[in-house]
């Protein structure tokens, strides 16, 4: 264990600028990177373009549509939100698409706990929230649909798909059948560590294999770098698993024991730290993470609700 660690969230010491890397998939699909921060997809269709997750602020999804106009301009038609994760969605109205497109349960997550889930990142998150002015409010769908979409971008097949619960209860990802491309939102991530403080863990692993039943021989993951072989994809999956996994268990093991939060984080921090320390942000997810693992393993099936007084009173207990 390190010692005498912070009382502030650990991102809040996360100030230097991240490289942007914009990488073609296909003949329609672009990543847009930026060394572990969250990620935004592209879809350039026949007739417009489709984003996928909108950076979290207006000004920041500026830098993306300047990559996207490199490439194309065709008007930006729609925007995709992988799930209600301010991060996600805040920089939605950047983009003044058509139409802001989620899942049924991201909906209903905006509704029950946008606004605190707003606050709580903005203050765990500065640099990503840099020029927040810019944000008028909350970011609504305008369509909403349960488990399955399928939009044609001219003759672009789009398949916008709930696989079933991971990160969120709303997961939603992109799929380009045709190219074998997957946006898969946080659900996967690459060298990056899984944020699971609203998860379903249970279930996480059944969705990851949902994911791999499709076969993508590329991959947008929530964060790290665009995967763009078949191996690379193999590679995600398995890391997001096993990072899952261990976490759950060692938690899982110290609630079954009797030991208290503060103890079972510790534990799991030693345990983790040497295989997944060097990913992303992993000081940062680690407390939230364990206390959402506790809370399911004991006895809360539904995530609880982060406000920013909440994250401050947890990040203290554990970190302090």
């Amino acid at each position: 264990m390190q010692s005498a660690k912070p009382r502030h969230f650990a991102s809040q010491a996360d100030l230097a600028e991240k490289k942007v890397s914009f990488d073609k998939l296909s003949d329609h699909a672009y990543a847009y990177t930026a060394e572990g921060d969250p990620n935004t997809g592209i879809v350039v269709g026949d007739d417009c373009v489709m984003v996928i997750d909108t950076q979290a602020t207006p000004v920041m999804a500026q830098d993306v549509i300047r990559h996207i106009r490199t490439v194309t301009d065709k008007p930006i038609r729609y925007v995709v939100l992988s799930h209600y994760h301010a991060v996600r969605v805040l920089g939605a109205s950047g983009y003044a698409p058509e139409h802001v497109i989620a899942s049924r349960d991201t909906y209903d997550l905006i509704v029950e706990r946008g606004a605190q889930d707003m606050q709580s990142e903005i203050e765990r998150f500065p640099r990503l929230f840099r020029a927040v002015e810019s944000v008028p409010g909350l970011t609504w769908p305008t369509l909403v649909f349960d488990r399955r979409l399928t939009l044609w971008l001219g003759k672009l097949r789009v398949e916008i798909m709930q696989l079933g619960r991971g990160h969120t209860k709303g997961d939603t990802v992109v799929w380009l059948p045709d190219e074998r491309v997957l946006f898969s939102g946080d659900l996967v991530e690459y060298e990056a560590t899984p944020y699971t403080g609203d998860a379903y863990l249970t279930d996480w692993p059944a969705t990851l294999d949902a994911v791999a039943a499709l076969n993508p021989e590329k991959l947008v993951p929530g964060r790290g770098a665009s995967l763009k072989t078949p191996a690379d994809v193999q590679a995600g999956l398995a890391g997001t698993r096993a990072f899952i996994a261990a976490m759950f268990d060692s938690v899982k093991a110290g609630a079954a024991a009797g030991k208290d939060l503060r103890t079972v984080y510790r534990e799991t921090y030693d345990a983790l730290k040497p295989r997944f320390g060097h990913w992303v942000i992993f000081d940062h997810c680690l407390p939230f993470d364990v206390t959402r693992a506790y809370d399911e393993a004991t006895q809360y099936r539904d995530p609880r609700i982060w406000t920013a007084e909440r994250d401050k009173a947890m990040w203290q207990a554990l970190e302090g």
